[in-house]
Order: C-alpha cells, then structure tokens, then sequence
C-alpha cells in the first residue's frame, strides 16, 4: 500500500510541472482573445531546367564534319510561369485579450475566426511547400558506337644480334591488339555519317540498285535519318529538359526600412531553390507601400476608460519580382503588417 501511495507521488511530482506550465501558457479565463493578421505572399513558380550533355567527338566535329557543337556539359534554367497570391494568418506577436462582457456573445465583430481573427474569417492560410531537387545525371552515349573499340597495331622491335666482335640491331616486326585513339573512333563515325548521307542521296535519287517505292521508300529514308541522327549527338552532344513547379513564401517585415527581399533563387545544377541557398542566382521582390493620409479626427470627450478592440488597416502596396534589372511581374495587393494598427472602443460595437 505504501508503495502504490509512493508510485502515485511520484508521478504527481512529474506532471505537476506540466500543468503549472499549461497554466502559465493559457488565456485568462473569461476573456476574447484573438490575433491581428499578417499577409504572407505567395509565389508559385514554373521553370524549365535543360541539361545539356557534350558528345565525346565534340572536338573533332569541326575537323570531319565542318560543324562547330558546344564543348562542354552545360545546365541552364528558364522561368515559363509566375504568380504571386496573398495569403492571411495569425500574428502571434500581436495578440490582445478582452474581457467578454455582457452582450458581446451576440456582436458579429467579436465572432473569432478559426485562425483567431476578430474579423477576418475569409483569410487563407499559407501551404507547406514540399522542395523537391533535380539528381546531378551525366550524358549517356553508350550504345552509339559504329564500329570495334580496338584495332591492330604493330610495333617494330629490336634484338641485338651477337657476332664475334660486336651487337647489332636487328629489326623485328610484331603485330598486337591495341584500344582505338579517341580521334581514331570519331573519324570512324564521321565516315559512317557520311556514309548514310551517301545511301539516303542515292535512295531519293534513284541512283541505286535496289528498288523503292511508297511507303517502303519512306521507311527506308526514315530509318537511315535516324541512325545519322543517334550517331550525330556523338559529336554534337543532346540535352533533356526537366519542368520544375516550386512553392515560395515571403513574409513582409514592418521593421524593415527597405522592403526589398530575395523571393527564390535560380541555380544552373539545381535549379529553382530557396532564398538562402547561395547557390543561385537571386529573384528579388520589392515592396512599396502607398502612404496613408492622417484621418480627420473631431475632439475626443472625456469619459472614463473602455476596452479596446484593436485592428489593423492592411497597407495598398506595388510588389515587383525582378531578375536582376529584368521586371518579371507586378502586382498590386494588401499587406497588413505594413499598414496601421488602431482600435475602437469595445461599447460602440456592442451598442
């Protein structure tokens, strides 16, 4: 018995902290408590990634083709699509309590949101964004080749050769199996280029001995097209395309005199990314708030003091994204936290 009224103890001792905790962290009792909103902005972006792979015989195209392909493995990105959308949440540094008093359960303006509006029911509330990267891939041109990836060689040899007075050099020819040079596979591949141009020639112009005719004439030209084609990116290299859709959120800091943020950044290898990865390129958005005009205020009576109701009027701003001195897009929105917070006394909403 001892034991279990000790058990008991101890787990009391252990959730004691637990409840002082919720307590010191709840609203008081009997009291409105609700949040100012803040405006998050949205951005929804659209791009197109394009890798591109260079053929291993990029740099004797020239040589035994006459053309002049890009050398080198490149990555660029490309914006197709943007938009921008105002969402509303809670200011959780901007909260206020009121004491509900007789005939507030009834007044619509006190009636809270479920995000803890006083009066802002219709807001959105931002999305997780879910990132999602490109792998870094290399070009695959296996399958491509023409022709054997060795060749014969031969290599003359010497033997010394003993007479009575001295050493001779005698030659001795010896024939191996070596690996092509790299030049060695390209002009081997141009010439077979060359080749199907020669035979696909001829097929149209009828300069051949076999016949063609209709469709079996168009397959055959078809199918000698692509193989130029397959053989072709070897030298010329190819590229795939990649379609990106991210997510971005900017949150409008009163406290800041320039309102100008990094929205999103665009990297060659990973594309579209967030604005702290330093490896892209920066989209900037800047922000300007139309100023308000001072109301006109009639005298204030003296009475005695009332609860408050504060509320905030959202700021009419010009947003831009640019890229760089590039104007992407423009929009005209409202943004809470930039405009004016003010009140209103708790008895004129209520009669």
């Amino acid at each position: 018995m001892k034991m279990k009224f000790g058990f008991i103890a101890v787990m009391l001792l252990s959730v004691m902290p637990f409840m002082a905790s919720a307590q010191k962290n709840s609203d008081p009792e009997g009291h409105l408590t609700y949040s100012l909103p803040t405006t998050v902005i949205a951005i929804e972006v659209d791009a197109v990634q394009e890798r591109f792979y260079a053929g291993p015989y990029a740099k004797f195209a020239e040589k035994y083709l006459g053309i002049k392909p890009r050398l080198k493995d490149e990555s660029t990105i490309q914006l197709t699509q943007v938009r921008m959308t105002s969402m509303v949440e809670p200011d959780q540094t901007r909260r206020y309590s009121i004491l509900a008093g007789k005939g507030m359960e009834n007044t619509p303006l006190l009636k809270l949101s479920s995000g803890g509006f006083v009066t802002f029911a219709d807001g959105k509330y931002a999305e997780q964004a879910v990132w999602r990267f490109p792998t870094d891939d290399k070009g695959d041109f296996s399958n491509k080749a023409v022709s054997s990836n060795l060749t014969s060689g031969s290599a003359t040899l010497y033997k010394k050769e003993g007479k009575e007075s001295a050493y001779n050099r005698v030659a001795i020819q010896q024939n191996m199996v070596v690996e092509k040079t790299l030049e060695q596979k390209a002009a081997e591949t141009a010439d077979m280029i060359l080749k199907l141009r020669r035979q696909r020639l001829q097929i149209v112009t009828g300069d051949t001995d076999a016949t063609y005719s209709g469709e079996a004439m168009g397959a055959a030209i078809d199918e000698l097209t692509r193989l130029e084609n397959e053989y072709m990116t070897l030298f010329t290299g190819y590229s795939e395309s990649q379609p990106q859709h991210m997510m971005f959120e900017v949150i409008p800091d009163p406290a800041k005199e320039n309102q100008l943020y990094v929205a999103f950044r665009m990297s060659e290898s990973g594309g579209l990314v967030p604005a702290d990865n330093l490896s892209g390129k920066p989209v900037l958005m800047e922000i300007v708030p139309q100023p308000f005009a001072q109301p006109e205020t009639a005298p204030a009576k003296k009475s005695k003091p009332v609860p408050e109701i504060h509320y905030r009027i959202p700021a009419a701003c010009t947003v831009r994204l640019l890229d760089g001195t590039s104007l992407l897009l423009q929009s005209r929105m409202p943004i809470y936290q930039l405009g004016q917070e003010s009140s209103i006394p708790a008895d004129m909403v209520i009669n």
